[in-house]
């Protein structure tokens, strides 16, 4: 498996010392780590810190993860990528998201209307634009030249980049069949091992109609990880994060993590964290949120457990391990993040 970590450090923490969190990643870099993730919600963008770490490095990947498809137009998103591509020497890897009505239609003004349609049509003009090829384009949501104006298709004028890798962060049946169908990889959230038969039937669903195997995509998923004989502080603190992830991170109507969870096997428990939540009891929420649910979306324990989690993730088809090392300190999270990473070796090594 391929190791991967995060930016969220920085982009949780608007007082961060981002020249700090790059050291972390060039840390981790020489650790053997093979990506680094940058978020992007409603706070710092994806692109800003992969290009400061971009300077910083030599052999990690740079991900987004993800850029939202209506915060820019696809031809702006198609001239970043291949910007960022260009000066890492061909490191960067294009995730893409359609984000929730929330933050598209608050934050961006656009209409959350036909979200699945607006990721094909976005795909399909970078398809076009990264490959070299005038940007001419008839879609429902997209359509390249702008009819009855002055436009004409246009080429990118830089060297076409095909090889950037897609990503898709996708949750729902049939943009799961469209991510097998498509994208070179899948951005895993909410993400039980025990439970991935969802996710996977519907990818391999539109990667046997492409005339594909799951041997095209990569698969990323992963969580917050740790060593230690203690795991119930760390328990309490991802139950925390989960009661906000289904209860907070949408609206009360529409939130696609709590609806993932609920198709994962966990309905009765998300319903009803989310209604203690909403009614403001966030304490007695995180309370509500099942051990089972924290350790499934987590890699705490000892060696042994944490051992046997690494090889949960393997034999549930993941191919890129996301980890989210614990520590009070910088140093801490390096010293978890090299001790996970043996350990990931070991369990490759031993099939």
């Amino acid at each position: 498996m391929r190791t991967a970590i995060s930016l969220n450090d920085f982009i949780f923490r608007g007082d961060a010392d981002f020249d700090s969190v790059a050291d972390h990643v060039a840390a981790a870099e020489r650790l053997g780590v093979d990506t680094v993730w940058s978020a992007e919600a409603w706070g710092t963008d994806a692109i800003v810190p992969l290009a400061y770490v971009a300077a910083r490095t030599t052999r990690i990947r740079l991900a987004s993860g993800i850029m939202q498809v209506t915060a820019r137009a696809p031809a702006m998103t198609a001239m970043t990528a291949m910007t960022l591509d260009h000066v890492s020497h061909g490191r960067f890897v294009l995730g893409l998201g359609v984000s929730g009505p929330q933050v598209v239609e608050g934050l961006h003004g656009q209409r959350y209307a036909k979200p699945l349609e607006r990721l094909r049509e976005t795909v399909d003009v970078l398809r076009l634009a990264m490959s070299g090829e005038k940007i001419a384009y008839q879609g429902n949501q997209i359509v390249l030249p702008l009819p009855g104006g002055q436009g004409k298709a246009l080429r990118l004028g830089q060297p076409a980049r095909p090889h950037i890798p897609i990503f898709l962060a996708t949750l729902g049946p049939l943009a799961l069949e469209y991510t097998g169908e498509a994208a070179d990889g899948w951005v895993g959230t909410c993400f039980v091992p025990e439970a991935a038969g969802y996710y996977l039937q519907h990818l391999r669903a539109g990667a046997e109609r492409a005339g594909r195997s799951m041997a095209d995509i990569a698969i990323g998923a992963g969580g917050p990880v740790a060593i230690t004989d203690d795991v119930e502080p760390l328990l309490a603190a991802r139950k925390k994060a989960l009661a906000f992830q289904v209860s907070a991170m949408g609206s009360p109507t529409t939130n696609f993590y709590h609806d993932a969870f609920v198709k994962l096997g966990y309905g009765e428990a998300v319903d009803r964290v989310r209604d203690i939540y909403l009614s403001g009891k966030h304490d007695e929420a995180r309370d509500a949120v099942p051990d089972a649910l924290a350790v499934g979306t987590s890699l705490f324990g000892t060696e042994a457990m944490v051992r046997d989690r690494i090889r949960a993730y393997r034999d549930a088809g993941v191919t890129d391990l996301r980890l989210e090392p614990m520590g009070r300190t910088p140093e801490a999270k390096l010293d978890v993040l090299g001790h996970v990473i043996d350990l990931v070796r070991e369990v490759d090594a031993a099939g």
